[in-house]
């Protein structure tokens, strides 16, 4: 979708009238201040299936992780 440019003062007026313009018609609005691209208004984009514990039961950690790297000794003091 185009693009619509639209000064902060307007942008801070019409904010309800332009969230809800966005949510039903995907618009997008760049949001100037004294003529200079500040800010975008635009939809969300979906997120790509991850969830919070999406990956429960697929990880784990040795019982070891956090023994002494013999390798490090000389770091280690």
């Amino acid at each position: 979708m185009k693009q619509k440019k639209i000064g902060a003062f307007d942008a801070k007026t019409r904010l309800y009238e332009m969230l809800d313009l966005v949510h039903e018609t995907g618009a997008v609005y760049v949001i100037t201040k004294r003529g200079v691209p500040v800010a975008e208004l635009r939809p969300l984009t979906p997120s790509a299936g991850l969830h919070y514990g999406s990956d429960a039961g697929q990880i784990s950690v040795a019982d070891d992780f956090d023994a002494p790297i013999a390798d490090f000794a000389d770091y280690v003091k």
